[in-house]
């Protein structure tokens, strides 16, 4: 098996690709380790799928994939993780702001310290501060505190996983920057590295403020997955009690008034309060019974486990007593 795969995906990316290609080329060629290098085009229009194919032809190292259109960020690093050989594979971008020569020190941090994923830190970023940095801290901080994987930089692409870690994720939206939270569910041990962050050389970013609303609404997708995704009911349940609870002992104090006290309820605005809180409470725990039986069937269709086993350690020879049982 090849000892590292590094999959990047791009889109318009032409003036940085042949750039892009001999740094990795020179500092994987000098490591000394076996690797392949993926580069997934994401619907480009410009000449980047003419450069990558030109590449190819004199470097069997690489392997070239191209979209038929723009799939996304997230669907790119899919197809890499899905083709990709390697025993450990490495994401990072194609515009030349992550660094390869981080690499070689990132495996093998994960490998000396038995890690499942290294996650690079761009502690000294090269990026606009009011459109770039501030935003990034707020949804870093906002993305640690949910899911309770606390990282100073998850937007950094340079990453390194264990190949069993990252395949069978399903990955969907902009949730590529959240794969250590994801992974988090199987109970990975994960760490970061200080990494170094280059200046844009060429073209401009195409990410702004406006992602920031894409990634809080992939965040919540994220949080229900971790927390909920097994137990479905019990967030929609709890919330519907907190509703029906209420509802119930508004209705019941108005029916003591109406029987007891004698006195009309029917124009007062708590009675149809009350009534709204009980329908709304019934449809949410309903609501939440029907979740658990997706989630059945989606773990039981797709003999998707509930848990994940790190390793296996056990005798290859059986007592003599279970000898015994077996050949009766």
């Amino acid at each position: 098996m090849i000892d590292v795969t590094v999959a990047i995906p791009i889109r318009n990316e032409a003036a940085c690709l042949e750039e892009l290609h001999r740094e990795l080329t020179e500092t994987l060629a000098a490591w000394g380790r076996t690797y392949e290098i993926i580069i997934v085009d994401d619907g480009s229009t410009d000449e980047s799928f003419a450069i990558l194919a030109r590449l190819q032809t004199l470097d069997p190292h690489l392997r070239v994939f191209r979209f038929r259109r723009n799939f996304g960020q997230t669907a790119a690093f899919s197809a890499g993780f899905a083709h990709a050989r390697g025993r450990l594979i490495v994401t990072s971008d194609g515009d030349l702001q992550n660094d390869p020569r981080d690499i070689p020190a990132m495996v093998k941090r994960l490998e000396d310290s038995q890690l499942d994923i290294v996650c690079g830190w761009r502690k000294d970023r090269k990026d606009a501060f009011l459109s770039r940095l501030v935003p990034s801290m707020i949804a870093n901080k906002l993305i640690s505190w949910a899911t309770g994987v606390p990282l100073h930089d998850y937007g950094c692409s340079l990453k390194v996983f264990r190949a069993e870690v990252v395949k069978p994720l399903k990955l969907y939206g902009e949730m590529h920057r959240f794969i250590p939270a994801i992974a988090s569910e199987q109970g990975v041990s994960i760490a970061e590295v200080t990494v170094n962050h280059r200046a844009r050389r060429h073209g401009s970013s195409k990410y702004g403020i406006s992602r920031t609303i894409r990634v809080i609404l992939d965040l919540i997708t994220v949080k229900f997955l971790l927390s909920y995704s097994t137990r479905p009911v019990q967030i929609f349940g709890l919330i519907g009690a907190a509703m029906l609870v209420p509802g119930m002992v508004v209705t019941a104090w108005l029916a003591w008034v109406k029987l007891v006290g004698g006195q009309a309820i029917g124009n007062r605005p708590l009675l149809l309060f009350g009534i709204l809180l009980i329908f709304t409470g019934v449809q949410l725990i309903t609501l939440g019974l029907l979740a658990e039986l997706q989630a059945r069937t989606y773990h039981e269709s797709q003999n998707k486990p509930t848990y994940a086993i790190r390793e296996i350690r056990e005798s290859t020879v059986m007592p003599a007593s279970a000898r015994e049982l077996h050949r009766a």
